[in-house]
């Protein structure tokens, strides 16, 4: 057991889905996402991830690869990644080219983190003109993308440019032992997605570690764990803040699309029952307090997972307090 997980300096990162509160614009969101970026970048946090999210009014960062070369640009020490890609969307070709490009304008700054899921409805995919069937072929794709990103060879029929010789680092991610299994096999770092799919979050971890084979890109397992931390001066102003994230996971209980809603008093006049079970079995892994209180939850989440990285998600309606709550987190690096 290691003594104290703070003090050995755990990286913490960031997963921003450029979320657009209720009476701004998209606009605004993504002016936010590079404020946010440049506020981490000060503070520490190793990494600042986008994710890909289709037709939902209240995530900006659809066009993810177009959004991290914004971040990139607007920053200068702090990776810049995809947390992630939903590979089953796209030509891997494509995403090489892409993100190819993006390595070759920020050297050793960017990742490229794959999703299986369609991260979209099943009318979306249907626009995005792919087939469900496709998400089969992910370990298949993953090979092929990484055959893309690899030094050219001679007689090499199709090259990605930019793209060939980059080696952007790749990263599994998943909510399920799917996931696990196949970042062990191709010896590749794995981002469990515990910050809203926390079910099978233990088992994944033991599984990834006992089946981990090296790779020229990855000598040793390397987990990284989402968690929701919502921090602010107290625990009661944290709870406030904490009802806008979940008010957003009842309205997908409910298949509705709206905004990020602003924060209430009372959170049980929102919800049904049946509503807060599944809401709270899909934020099990959050974080909600003071200073104090979000210590020992990180320090308990640390314990449990052994995680050699931390991705945060931190969101709510006041861009303020959510600057101010990723200011406090990193008060625990320190």
């Amino acid at each position: 057991m290691r003594t104290s997980y703070i003090l050995a300096m755990i990286p913490l990162s960031v997963l921003d889905l450029s979320p657009v509160p209720e009476g701004s614009d998209v606009s605004q969101s993504l002016a936010n996402t590079l404020d946010l970026a440049r506020h981490a970048e000060r503070l520490g946090y190793n990494r600042y991830w986008l994710a890909e999210h289709h037709n939902m009014p209240g995530i900006a960062s659809a066009a993810t690869a177009v959004v991290i070369g914004h971040v990139a640009a607007g920053t200068s020490t702090i990776r810049v990644g995809a947390g992630g890609i939903m590979l089953p969307n796209h030509s891997p070709y494509v995403i090489a080219e892409q993100f190819g490009t993006l390595a070759t304008l920020f050297p050793d700054r960017i990742d490229l983190g794959l999703g299986r899921a369609p991260g979209t409805d099943q009318y979306t995919l249907r626009a995005l003109r792919r087939d469900p069937a496709s998400a089969e072929n992910f370990p298949r794709d993953v090979l092929e993308l990484q055959a893309y990103l690899a030094p050219a060879t001679p007689g090499q029929p199709i090259e990605a440019v930019p793209g060939s010789g980059t080696e952007v680092p790749l990263w599994i991610l998943g909510s399920s032992l799917f996931g696990a299994q196949l970042a062990a096999e191709l010896g590749l770092p794995f981002g469990f997605a515990s910050h809203f799919a926390p079910g099978s979050l233990d088992q994944a971890l033991a599984i990834y570690r006992d089946r981990f084979r090296p790779s020229a890109q990855q000598q040793r397992p390397h987990a990284l764990v989402g968690v929701n931390i919502i921090a602010a001066e107290s625990d009661a102003e944290a709870q406030y803040l904490a009802t806008s994230q979940q008010m957003s996971f009842t309205h997908m209980v409910r298949g509705t699309r709206r905004l990020t809603q602003p924060p209430i008093a009372d959170i049980e006049t929102y919800w049904s029952p049946r509503e807060k079970m599944h809401v709270q079995q899909m934020l099990a892994c959050s974080i909600i307090g003071g200073p104090e209180t979000v210590r020992r939850g990180v320090d308990a989440l640390l314990e449990r997972t052994h995680a050699d990285e931390l991705m945060i998600v931190s969101d709510m309606f006041d861009f303020g307090k959510r600057l101010r709550s990723f200011e406090i987190i990193a008060g625990l690096m320190r």
